[in-house]
């Protein structure tokens, strides 16, 4: 059973972003505004990581200087404040099967970025080289069929409607994911945001290393983007029925999100990632887009469309090459580590013999 214990929490990781992408697209389609809800989600995310961080960490931290207070406001403006804001909209825009789908890209974005970025090395002679330009060109032509390619429909005719929970007057809401112009618009601002996202796994590194303790590091980013959420809710929403949560569906999201995907996913990464390392867990993406499939069909009566499978397909394809690429390489870099320190043994091993004085008896 403790072998399995990683698969099980895996599977729990995708299930709960699942349940993320549903009640977030069942809240805005009850008529809840997008940036309240990022706004209140990051609230609550602070609201519980702030007391743990100064309970663990708050002793043992170095001074935070002025530079780094800086770096961390705007990785958190980045990463978080804009890429959750624009998310919002562009799940408005389409629909859950998309946004799940969409995420997929997201390691292939962060390794382009690392690569401009001159943090990763891309060599095209190499068989891992030419694996990573195939997934590169497997997730752009899954987005590329996301935005274009709708195809043949498919609808569960039996669904429980979750949108009455969140609003009772959901003939209110404008429901603006039908059109075409729409959602090629939310298909390119899901891959903003992705990109945005992948800017901040990027740069997050060299932050931690000059302000190492990590639930610290999380809590100050979530404070910051809890202000700056707050500034750019209230300067696009002035409706003070937007704020109101209620004991509905809102707040229901709102705890979900903030306090459930923030925290528990949150422990369970660092746990998985040290029983089993990132590679495995990013291989088990795909299983929130297969489970929002399912239950954003039963749940909110999404017509799902063979463009929106096959867009998914391809990018689940994309991030698999990389994922392999990536492995590869790094199993090669290991195995030249290893001849390289084998080849300094030995001529370590020949200089000791040849200067070595000769003894007579």
């Amino acid at each position: 059973m403790e072998g399995k214990k990683p698969y099980l929490v895996v599977i729990l990781i995708q299930v709960i972003y699942a349940g993320m992408v549903l009640l977030m697209k069942a809240a805005f389609d009850g008529g809840m505004n997008s940036f309240v809800f990022v706004f209140y989600r990051q609230a609550a995310a602070t609201i519980l990581l702030i007391p743990l961080a100064v309970y663990f960490e708050w002793k043992n931290a170095p001074p935070l200087s002025f530079v780094t207070f800086c770096k961390m406001f705007l990785l958190a403006l980045c990463g978080i404040s804009l890429s959750l804001d624009i998310c919002g909209v562009a799940l408005i825009y389409t629909s859950a099967t998309l946004v799940a789908a969409a995420t997929n890209s997201l390691p292939v974005i962060t390794f382009i970025l690392a690569v401009l970025l001159r943090m990763e090395a891309l060599r095209l002679r190499t068989a891992p080289g030419i694996a990573k330009v195939i997934g590169m060109l497997f997730c752009i032509a899954g987005v590329m069929n996301l935005a274009f390619v709708k195809g043949p429909h498919f609808k569960i005719t039996w669904h429980n409607n979750l949108h009455p929970l969140g609003h009772p007057d959901v003939q209110h809401h404008h429901h603006v994911g039908s059109t075409t112009n729409t959602w090629i618009k939310g298909c390119f601002l899901m891959l903003l945001s992705n990109t945005f996202w992948g800017f901040w796994l990027v740069l997050q590194g060299q932050i931690t290393k000059t302000y190492p303790p990590k639930l610290l590091f999380t809590a100050l980013q979530s404070l910051f983007s809890s202000v700056q959420t707050f500034v750019i809710a209230i300067a696009l929403e002035r409706d003070p029925s937007q704020w109101k949560l209620g004991w509905n569906l809102r707040l229901l999201a709102v705890a979900y999100c903030g306090i459930v995907v923030s925290g528990t996913t949150y422990y369970f990464q660092t746990w998985v990632i040290e029983k089993k390392g990132p590679v495995f867990l990013s291989m088990s993406t795909p299983l929130s887009l297969i489970i929002t499939i399912f239950f954003s069909a039963v749940f909110l009566g999404e017509i799902v469309t063979l463009g929106s499978i096959l867009g998914g397909l391809l990018l689940v394809g994309g991030l698999y090459w990389v994922l392999w690429a990536k492995s590869r390489e790094q199993r090669l870099n290991e195995k030249s580590s290893i001849v390289e320190v084998q080849k300094e043994g030995s001529e370590l091993r020949e200089v000791v013999t040849t200067k070595s004085p000769t003894l007579f008896v």
